[in-house]
C-alpha cells in the first residue's frame, strides 16, 4: 500500500466546504482525507484561525479518523522562518498568519500545502518567494496547490 501524502490544509479549505464556489473541491479533499489518500496536517495556526468559526466548520475535524490527521505546532524555528518571509517582503505584516502557515508546514516537512488563498499563498510570485527563502535557509519547500489541483476532478 502506498504511503499517503501529508497535506497541510489552511483554514480556507475548511471554510471552502461551505462556500458554493469551493464546496465541491473542498468536500472532495476531505473525503480523500477520510479514505486515507491524504493525511491531513493541521497546526496551532489553523486552530487559532478556526476559533471564531461556527461549530459546523469545526465539525469537519470530527469526521477525520485519527489515523489520517496530524497536529503540528509552531516553534521557535517556524517563527524564525515566518519572520524571514516577512522580512523579505514575500507577504506584508498584515499577512503574518499566511506566512506562519507556510513556515510551520515547511518545518513539519509536509508534502503539500492546500489553500484557496490565491493572493498570499497559491500565487506564483508568493510561491517563488517562499521557495527562495526556504532554499536560502536550507529547507525543502512543500508544493503549494489549490484543492482543485490535488483531488483529481
Amino acid at each position: 500500500m502506498k504511503t499517503p501524502l501529508r497535506v497541510y490544509a489552511d483554514t480556507s479549505v475548511f471554510g471552502g466546504c461551505f462556500e458554493e464556489k469551493f464546496s465541491e473541491a473542498s468536500t472532495r479533499f476531505f473525503d480523500q482525507v477520510r479514505d486515507g489518500t491524504f493525511v491531513l496536517v493541521v497546526s496551532d495556526v489553523t486552530f487559532r484561525e478556526l476559533d471564531p468559526a461556527p461549530q459546523y466548520v469545526w465539525s469537519l475535524l470530527d469526521t477525520v479518523p485519527a489515523d489520517f490527521m496530524e497536529e503540528v505546532v509552531s516553534s521557535d524555528e517556524s517563527r524564525r522562518l515566518q519572520s524571514a518571509y516577512l522580512s523579505a517582503g514575500v507577504v506584508g505584516p498584515s499577512c503574518a498568519n499566511d506566512a506562519a502557515h507556510i513556515a510551520v508546514a515547511t518545518i513539519a516537512l509536509v508534502d503539500m500545502i492546500v489553500s484557496w488563498n490565491f493572493k498570499h499563498i497559491v500565487h506564483y510570485d508568493k510561491i517563488r518567494g517562499y521557495e527562495g527563502i526556504n532554499t536560502r535557509l536550507g529547507y525543502r519547500s512543500p508544493r503549494i496547490y489549490s484543492p482543485y489541483e490535488v483531488i483529481g476532478l
